[in-house]
């Protein structure tokens, strides 16, 4: 078992969440159940299969996990996408959420590459 607390993909993916439910709070209404919540949900899911993961028994589990996580890494940052696309992200909020999903992204391969040697 991992203390996820301790790490810091975890950390770094709290704070983005945090970010984000402040960049989203000004999507339309109209999205509120459909990009609005949908990709929060994408996003939330990163912290959250990390440290579920982390409370495994095992590296495998662990890793099974974070494979989970960055799934939905990707997912989020496809999410992000369309919102600019559709002109609901400002662009200096656009290009720091980009940066942090692609460090994220990065921070959870290497972890996974630690764990599964």
């Amino acid at each position: 078992m991992h203390n996820f607390r301790d790490l810091e993909v975890w950390k770094k993916s709290i704070l983005l969440c945090k970010h984000y439910y402040i960049v989203s709070k000004d999507f339309p209404k109209d999205e509120l159940f459909g990009l609005t919540s949908q990709s929060r949900r994408s996003l939330y899911s990163i912290p959250s299969n990390i440290a579920e993961g982390a409370g495994r028994d095992t590296n495998p589990q662990f890793c099974q996990f974070l494979n989970i996580a960055l799934g939905s890494s990707f997912e989020f940052e496809t999410q992000i996408i369309i919102a600019n696309d559709l002109e609901f992200i400002k662009k200096n909020d656009f290009d720091l959420l980009m940066t942090e999903i692609r460090h994220i992204q990065n921070m959870i391969i290497k972890l996974k590459q630690n764990y599964s040697k």
